[in-house]
């Protein structure tokens, strides 16, 4: 059983998604900080000094005593609020696009490297009397023995 434990995770495949999986997940966090930190805050100034973080709806206000309307998430789940964080939702969406617009190029630049097999070379061709293949060095077939040129 360990031999065969072994074998699996020693396959080529296996290692390869785990060092994908690792990659995965540290461009993950480069793409969420890239949203966050760099595209979010000018996409926040043009629509008004908007921050997309404390977008949320008050679905149900908290049991604690409060200053309404709560300013940000933290606040409101200070207060023991129930909230719906749509801008959160927003960051959230542009993160994934961005990671799937690199997949997607990644995947395009990998598959342009990959060599395209050449075509094989025939090795054999048609008879001219019984259209059965036959070597292309053969001057007579041996299916119907008409002699080819």
């Amino acid at each position: 059983m360990w031999n065969d434990f072994k074998a699996f995770i020693m396959r080529g495949n296996v290692v390869d998604l785990a060092v994908a999986v690792v990659i995965g997940a540290a461009f993950s966090g480069i793409v969420k900080s890239l949203v966050d930190d760099i595209i979010m805050p000018p996409i926040g100034l043009v629509v008004g000094r908007l921050d997309f973080s404390n977008l949320f709806v008050v679905l149900k206000d908290g049991p604690k005593p409060h200053d309404l309307p709560y300013k940000t998430v933290a606040q409101a789940h200070d207060a023991g609020a129930v909230t719906w964080n749509y801008g959160s939702f927003i960051s959230n969406i542009i993160a994934f696009l961005i990671i799937a617009a690199s997949v997607f190029m990644l995947v395009r630049v990998v598959t342009r490297l990959y060599a395209k097999p050449a075509p094989a070379t025939p090795t054999t061709r048609p008879c001219p009397e019984c259209t059965l293949p036959i070597p292309i060095p053969a001057r007579r077939c041996p299916n119907c023995t008409a002699v080819v040129g």
